[in-house]
């Protein structure tokens, strides 16, 4: 799949590969703020476990164990409710959510996530209510601001339009 970003002029590049035990994504974002490499996997039952970030040189690993959420080695127990993880240079991430939540139109739900701000690489609490407004659209609120959009997908639940930030170029 390939997304331009219409805020920051970049490009994504991700391969999405599908397995028993759950889903790995690659990608690659190129031009504006945002450019970096990650790589994500989400276990079977659509929870993120392991997020791999290169931005500016610097690396970023985040890895839920037994335990809970590590950053960097380190543990985080304020991480501990979050089942996804956002990055804020991808809609690939909004994804996961729409995915394992299985919401039906009218439904919502809020979760929260470790959100990675690029390209500084800061991992903190976020909270967001994702609420199914049509077939084939969520509105996608951040409950720690007053940021809100409707968010397109395709049937598998990855975005098509993220209005004013993201839209999808290739891919199905």
């Amino acid at each position: 799949m390939t997304w331009t970003g219409l805020e920051s002029a970049g490009v994504e590049r991700a391969t999405i590969e599908y397995s028993e035990t759950g889903i790995r994504a690659v990608a690659q974002i190129e031009g504006g703020d945002s450019a970096c490499r990650y790589a994500l996997s989400v276990d079977a039952d659509g929870r993120t476990s392991g997020v791999t970030l290169e931005c500016g040189g610097r690396e970023l690993r985040l890895e839920r164990t037994d335990d809970g959420w590590s950053v960097d080695g380190e543990r985080r127990p304020d991480l501990d409710a979050a089942v996804d993880v956002d990055i804020t240079a991808t809609p690939l991430t909004n994804a996961l959510p729409i995915r394992r939540l299985g919401l039906r139109i009218g439904g919502a739900a809020e979760i929260e996530t470790a959100w990675v701000a690029v390209p500084d690489l800061t991992v903190v609490v976020g909270r967001q209510r994702y609420t199914r407004v049509g077939p084939a659209a969520y509105c996608f609120e951040s409950l720690d601001s007053d940021f809100r959009r409707t968010i397109r997908v395709d049937d598998e639940g990855f975005v098509l339009s993220y209005p004013g930030l993201f839209e999808r170029v290739t891919g199905s």
